[in-house]
Order: C-alpha cells, then structure tokens, then sequence
C-alpha cells in the first residue's frame, strides 16, 4: 500500500499530525530491521504506518485493539490489522488482555513483520529513536514479565539490523 494512501486512511480515521509523525518514525525504524529477504518489506512499512490508527478513536491500550478492526472495516489484508492488533510492547498474552479490559484474546506478534513493528514501535517516543535502556525505564510499572519479554525481542531482532 502507498505511503499516501495510508496517511489518507490516518487522517479519515481521525489521527492528530502528531500520531502521524509518529507512524512514519516507526516506519523508517522499522524498515532499517527489513533488510532480510524472509522480511515482506511492503507489510512491514504498511503495518508501521498504520500500527496506530486506533489512536484516531482512543490514546488508551485500547488503540490496538480498535485499529485491528477498523483495518479489517476497511479491507485490508488480515496481516496488516494482527501487526496493528499486536504492536503493544513485546504483545500481550489473551490472559492480560483480558485483565486489562482487552478482548480475551491473544495478541502476542508471531510474524518477523509483526515483531519488527512492535520492536521499532518500542524504540520510538514521538518522533525520537530511543535506547532499549530508555524505553525499560519507561516501562518500570510494567510486570516483570513482560520487561523481559521486550528485552527477548529485542534480542531476536536485533540480528536483523
């Protein structure tokens, strides 16, 4: 899909100008981990640009969520709403999306394309790339768990940079 039509679904959807800069950030990370054959550089840069088109509807976890489905309202292919629907973090398992009010389903990114997105998404604070250190410090409040499931996937995709 074209960087424009994908802006275009952004702004229809309700994004800020700041949630798009955001999305093409992600982008340009994320692309920088897609050099590997087995990668589908076209999914990758579709599912980073959009990863956060719920946030037109919602800024809360909910944004994942929302955008999977608005993705599908729209007729994308089913492999750009998972990377929207499991971006959050390193995923979240169907046990705490459902603690956290989600969908009891599992949102954990399988695909190369899925977890290069989560992982550029993780390295991004607005516009600005970040160390992995700064996003952990970050996610202090998170459990245990789940920091370390961000630090495994940035291991595994750091042997794609």
């Amino acid at each position: 899909m074209r960087e424009e039509d994908c802006i275009d679904l952004l702004r229809g959807a309700g994004c800020s100008d700041g949630v798009i800069a955001h999305c093409r950030a992600v982008r340009d990370l994320a692309l920088a981990y897609a050099s590997d054959p087995l990668v589908d550089r076209d999914l990758v840069e579709t599912g980073a640009l959009l990863h956060d088109i719920g946030r037109g509807v919602t800024h809360d976890l909910r944004h994942a969520e929302v955008g999977g489905e608005m993705c599908r309202s729209f007729g994308l292919d089913e492999a750009v709403a998972a990377i929207v629907e499991r971006h959050i973090g390193a995923g979240l398992t169907a046990d705490e999306s459902s603690l956290l009010g989600l969908a009891p389903r599992d949102c954990m990114p399988c695909t190369l394309e899925e977890k290069i997105v989560a992982h550029a998404d993780n390295l991004v604070k607005g516009t600005r790339a970040i160390a992995l250190e700064e996003r952990l410090q970050h996610a202090i409040a998170l459990p245990r768990r789940q920091r370390k499931r961000v630090c495994r996937l940035a291991q595994e995709m750091e042997l794609f940079r």
